[in-house]
């Protein structure tokens, strides 16, 4: 399924899309703060180490896993007074 252009979203589709982005803003931030407290926990036990690695690449991918820019749909919600 190919992703469609935010505007051409219909007031339906881009209310839940907000839905979703903010489920997954809170999801994603239960998880970073669980991966950074195993990260800090590794670093004190074993130095800097593998696992570390992949738990930083893990950390970034869930920051920059944003399928849609925040603001764009915010500002597309306010000019569509649905908020």
């Amino acid at each position: 399924m190919k992703e469609k252009k935010l505007s051409g979203l219909t007031n339906e589709e881009l209310l839940n899309e907000a839905k979703k982005m903010k489920s997954t803003a809170i999801i994603n931030a239960t998880l970073i703060g669980v991966l950074i407290g195993i990260l800090i926990y590794s670093i004190a036990v074993n130095n800097l180490g593998f696992l570390t690695l992949i738990l930083l690449f893990a950390i970034y991918k869930l920051v920059n896993n944003s399928k849609y820019n925040k603001r764009e749909i915010e500002n597309l919600l306010k000019e569509r007074n649905l908020k």
